[in-house]
C-alpha cells in the first residue's frame, strides 16, 4: 500500500531526491515531534504505516497519536491498526487463502460481475515448502525420489496452486523445490524499502507461519498471524494489534571462535523465556550486534516464537546493506534504501549510543559468556552446555516424567537391545541417536555453520570415521544457494560420504516430515522401551514432533549434528571421550598423512 487519498499528513510528503519530484516519501521528522526520535525503531515502522495510510476511517489521526505516545500508551492495552506492505504464505496455510479467493471469484461471477477483479490488494507470496518428506536418504537419487513422491502425493494441491499463480494478480507462488519460505524471503523476496506508486516506505509483512519473524534479522518488521488475518490484509484491511511493549536486548562483547549462531540463539531463548517477553517486541541494540552477520541475526530472529515474543527486530545498518548487495539486489535500489532510511531516522549505527531509543526495559547479554550448547530434550528453552550433555541426559532419564524427565527406573538405565540391520549386528541404548538432521531455515541459512559442518565432515572422513548406517541422516537446505556453496567449497562430497546428502528443499524433519525409521530400529526401540534421540538443527523439539519414536530431541548447530551422528549417542562428553574409536582414528589419519 503506497499512500491514502485525503491524508491529513500530506503536508509532510516530500521528494527523496529534489531532482525527481515523482519519488516521494512521508518525512516523519517533519512531524516536528521530539517523541519520534525516542521511539524504538520497530515502533517507528508502525508509525510510518499509520501516517501513510491515515484516512480517518480505517486508520485515524488518533491512532498516529497513540503510536507517537508509545512511551505512555504501551502499558494501556491500546489497539492500533497496522497495514503491512506485503503478506507471505506457506502452502499448508496458504492453500485455504487461495481457495477463498477462488470462491469469491465464483460468487462475483454468479452475481454477474467480473471475477477477474478479485485479486489481492496487498502483494502476497506463497512458497511451497511444507509438503516434502524424508522418505529416501543416504542415496545419490534421494532428492529426486523425495520430490517425485511429493508431487505424487500433492498432485491436486499443486495443480490448484499452479492455476492460482496464473489467475491472480499481485500474488506470486514459488514452486516446490525452491526452498524454505523464510530463507527464500530473506535471500530473494525481501525489499527492505518499497518503491511503489511514487512512494518510498519500509518493507513490512505478516505471514501465516510463526517463524515469519526470521526476516526481522534483516531489518524488515514481520511476524506470524492466523489465516483469517492474513486474508484480511490481502484484501486491503489493516490488522488490529495491541501496541506492544518493547524490550531492548543489548548485546556486548565478541563471541569466541568456537561459538556458533546456534549457541547464541539457544542462550538468548533460555534467557528471554526467563525474562518473559510474551506479546512484546524485542529490539536488539548495542555494540555486540555489529559483530553479527545478517545470517547470525536471522537465526536469532527466527527463534522469536520459541522465546515467546511477537517480533525480534534488528534495525537496518551497513551490514544489512552489504547483505543485500551480496545476495544480488540492484545497486540502484541499495542507494535509495540507505538514503530513505537515513532520511526517516530508521538507519542504525549500533556503535552510536546516541541513537539508542527508549525501551520498556533493557536486558543484556555479554557474547563472551556464550558456550557451545544444545537444547532439549523436549523444549527449545532448555539449554544445556555441550560439556554437560551426558550428565544432563542421564539425569533426565530417571527424573519424574516432565519437560526434563522420562521416569525410567534406575535398573533399566543400562538397557541394551541388539538388532540386525543390513546383515550386521548393532545395539541400541537409551540416548542412541537414530535421527540426525541438518535441517530448517533457522540454521541452513547461515553459511558459517553449514561450512563448519562440512569441514567437520571432511576431517571425519579423512580420519576414517563414519555414521552408523541405521541412523537416519539428512540434509535439507533452505535454498539452492546452500547446495551451491557447499559444492563450490569442496565439502559436499564429505557430507555425502557421512550420509548427509541433500534429500530435499523444504522444512522436512524440522516440522516432523522426517519419514519412517528402519523397521529393525523401531522394533528395538519398542522392545526396550528406549529413550532414543534425535539431533537436529531445527527450532522446535517438543516430544512427538520430530518423530514418534524419538522421545529425546536436541536442537544443535549443524557441526554438532555431525558430531553426535558420528558418536551415535548423546550420552557422551566430548571433552573427555573420543567422537570415534581412537585406534581407528589414529591409524586412518596416519595412512592419509603418509
Amino acid at each position: 500500500m503506497s499512500a491514502t487519498v485525503n491524508n491529513p499528513f500530506q503536508h509532510i510528503v516530500e521528494p527523496l531526491d529534489p531532482k525527481d519530484p515523482t519519488q516521494q516519501f512521508y518525512n516523519l521528522s517533519k512531524l516536528g515531534d521530539p517523541r519520534y526520535e525516542r521511539l524504538p525503531f520497530s515502533i517507528r515502522v508502525l508509525l510510518e504505516s499509520a501516517v501513510r495510510n491515515c484516512d480517518e476511517f480505517l486508520v485515524k489521526s488518533s491512532d498516529v497519536e497513540s503510536i507517537l505516545n508509545w512511551k505512555h500508551t504501551q502499558t494501556q492495552t491500546v489497539e492500533v491498526p497496522f497495514r503491512p506492505a506485503r503478506v507471505i504464505l506457506q502452502d499448508f496455510t496458504g492453500v485455504p487463502a487461495v481457495v477463498d479467493f477462488a470462491a469469491m471469484r465464483d460468487a462475483v461471477m454468479k452475481l454477474g460481475g467480473d471475477p477477474e477483479k478479485i485479486n489481492p490488494v496487498c502483494p502476497a507470496d506463497l512458497v511451497i515448502d511444507h509438503s516434502i518428506q524424508v522418505d529416501f536418504n543416504r542415496k545419490s537419487d534421494s532428492l529426486q525420489k523425495n520430490q517425485d513422491l511429493e508431487f505424487d502425493r500433492n498432485k491436486e494441491r499443486f495443480q490448484f496452486l499452479k492455476w492460482g499463480s496464473k489467475a491472480f494478480r499481485n500474488m506470486r507462488i514459488i514452486p516446490p523445490g525452491s526452498g524454505i519460505v523464510h530463507q527464500v524471503n530473506l535471500e530473494y523476496l525481501a525489499r527492505v524499502v518499497f518503491n511503489f506508486d511514487g512512494y518510498f516506505y519500509p518493507d513490512s509483512l505478516v505471514g501465516t507461519d510463526s517463524h515469519t519473524t526470521m526476516i526481522d534479522g534483516l531489518g524488515v518488521l514481520g511476524w506470524g498471524v492466523g489465516g483469517i488475518e492474513a486474508e484480511a490484509v490481502m484484501l486491503g484491511q489493516p490488522i488490529s494489534m495491541v501496541l506492544p511493549e518493547v524490550v531492548g536486548y543489548k548485546l556486548s562483547g565478541t563471541p569466541n571462535q568456537f561459538i556458533t549462531s546456534t549457541d547464541i540463539v539457544l542462550t538468548i531463548t533460555k534467557h528471554l523465556r526467563q525474562v518473559g517477553v510474551v506479546g512484546k517486541f524485542v529490539e536488539f541494540f548495542g555494540p555486540g550486534v555489529s559483530q553479527l552477520s545478517i545470517a547470525d541475526r536471522a537465526t536469532i530472529a527466527n527463534m522469536c516464537p520459541e522465546y515467546g515474543a511477537t517480533a525480534a527486530f534488528f534495525p537496518v545498518d551497513e551490514v544489512s546493506v552489504q547483505y543485500l548487495e551480496q545476495t544480488g539486489r540492484d545497486a540502484e535500489k541499495l542507494a535509495y534504501i540507505t538514503k530513505y532510511l537515513k532520511a526517516v531516522s530508521m538507519f542504525r549505527d549500533y556503535n552510536n549510543v546516541s541513537q539508542d531509543p527508549d525501551f520498556t526495559r533493557i536486558v543484556e547479554l555479554d557474547l563472551t559468556t556464550v558456550v557451545p550448547c544444545c537444547s532439549g530434550p523436549k523444549r527449545p528453552q532448555d539449554r544445556i552446555a555441550v560439556s554437560d550433555m551426558k550428565s544432563d541426559f542421564e539425569s533426565c532419564l530417571g527424573a519424574k516424567q516432565g519437560f526434563k524427565g522420562f521416569q525410567i527406573p534406575p535398573e533399566r538405565h543400562s538397557t541394551a537391545v541388539p538388532f540386525r540391520f543390513n546383515d550386521k549386528d548393532y545395539t541400541l541404548n537409551h540416548g542412541s541417536v537414530v535421527i540426525a538432521a541438518i535441517t530448517s531455515c533457522t540454521n541452513t541459512s547461515n553459511p558459517s555453520v553449514m561450512l563448519g559442518a562440512g569441514l567437520l565432515a571432511k576431517k571425519a572422513i579423512e580420519c576414517g570415521l563414519s555414521v552408523k548406517p541405521y541412523i537416519k541422516t539428512s540434509l535439507s537446505p533452505g535454498s539452492g544457494v546452500v547446495t551451491y556453496y557447499l559444492k563450490e567449497s569442496g565439502v559436499m562430497d564429505y557430507l555425502f560420504q557421512l550420509g548427509f546428502e541433500v534429500v530435499g528443499y523444504g522444512c522436512m524433519t524440522c516440522i516432523g516430515n522426517s519419514g519412517p525409521l528402519p523397521e529393525p530400529v523401531v522394533e528395538a526401540i519398542t522392545q526396550g522401551d528406549l529413550v532414543a534421540s534425535g539431533v537436529l538443527s531445527g527450532n522446535r523439539n517438543f516430544e512427538g514432533r520430530v518423530h514418534p519414536n524419538t522421545r529425546a530431541n536436541y536442537l544443535a548447530s549443524p557441526p554438532l549434528v555431525i558430531a553426535y551422528a558420528i558418536a551415535g549417542t548423546v550420552r557422551i562428553d566430548f571433552d573427555k571421550e573420543p567422537i570415534g574409536e581412537k585406534l581407528d582414528l589414529e591409524s586412518n589419519c596416519k595412512k592419509r598423512n603418509n
